[in-house]
């Protein structure tokens, strides 16, 4: 079943290796002192080390995006890492849909870092340009497959009525398992964290990069 839910019809919503961004990881593009200076190895406490020493095992752009505050507290950053590198490497749901699920988070919170490194990384594991494109234009991606479908919908509806009707969850359940069910929940949830900690922080893209959402925009 591909067909748009009643409830969406008049809806209107809008780290690790993922993390796109440049090593040294600046804040806002402003003359604004930034809110959480980028650290850098170096500059790390005998309790924060060893998170960044696992970070940086699994990143290509260092400590920047939303791990740079999250070392801050370095127990709670240990945790999430944990959770992180669950949801995107071990994670029961494939890497497209997965992806897909983090630019539908990251499109309604219009977070510029998640979807500035998430956007690559969904096209990388075969999400479609139109798709991507209709996305961030706030639109409800067409010709999508009936898996993409259900994951667009289940997460959608999800965060913004903060339930899943029966009828959604009976087609979640015909292309996805308990835990893929359970995963895809657990993602959607930790990546509005994200892009929390990411508004919070006023982390943004990196220097001399165009932010994808613009001014004016919906």
């Amino acid at each position: 079943m591909n067909s748009t839910p009643l409830w969406l019809s008049s809806l209107t919503l809008a780290a690790a290796g993922g993390w796109l961004a440049a090593t040294m990881f600046a804040g806002p593009a402003t003359s604004k002192e930034p809110r959480f200076p980028q650290l850098t190895m170096d500059q790390l406490d005998e309790k924060q080390k060893p998170l960044g020493e696992q970070i940086m095992k699994v990143s290509s752009v260092g400590i920047g995006g939303p791990y740079n505050p999250m070392i801050r507290s370095p127990v709670l950053g240990q945790r999430l890492f944990d959770l992180f590198y669950y949801l995107r490497w071990q994670t029961s749901v494939p890497t497209k849909l997965n992806e897909f699920a983090i630019l539908v988070i990251a499109r309604q919170w219009r977070s510029q870092v998640e979807w500035f490194a998430h956007a690559p990384l969904a096209a990388k594991a075969g999400l479609s340009a139109d798709m991507i494109a209709e996305l961030k234009a706030n639109k409800r991606p067409s010709g999508m497959t009936e898996d993409e479908a259900v994951v667009y919908d289940f997460v959608t509806e999800l965060t913004a009525t903060r339930k899943v009707s029966d009828e959604t969850y009976a087609r979640a359940k015909k292309v996805f398992g308990d835990q893929q069910i359970v995963d895809l929940t657990a993602l959607a949830g930790n990546y509005v964290m994200v892009a929390m900690l990411l508004a919070m922080a006023e982390e943004t893209v990196p220097p001399g990069k165009e932010e994808p959402f613009k001014p004016g925009e919906p």
